[in-house]
């Protein structure tokens, strides 16, 4: 799958989670995804706890998260 369509996977919408990043389709935050698989969680499990997701998705939200980061700014204080 290319970055395109991957990333197609995230919707960013004012009138679904309050504007935050979720899988498509879905009410599933970006943000949850990545802590979970921050505290250890495997991409399998997550599939279990949540089955309406994918292995895209998963990705899906990896390279969203990656893709903000290399845009965020740091301010010398």
């Amino acid at each position: 799958m290319t970055e395109k369509q991957l990333l197609k996977r995230i919707v960013v919408d004012p009138k679904i989670m309050l504007g935050k990043p979720v899988i498509k389709g879905t009410r599933l935050p970006v943000e949850l995804i990545m802590e979970k698989l921050a505290y250890g969680e495997t991409p399998e499990q997550l599939k279990k706890d949540y089955p309406f997701i994918c292995q895209d998705d998963i990705q899906a939200a990896l390279l969203y998260a990656a893709k903000r980061l290399a845009h965020e700014e740091i301010f010398a204080a």
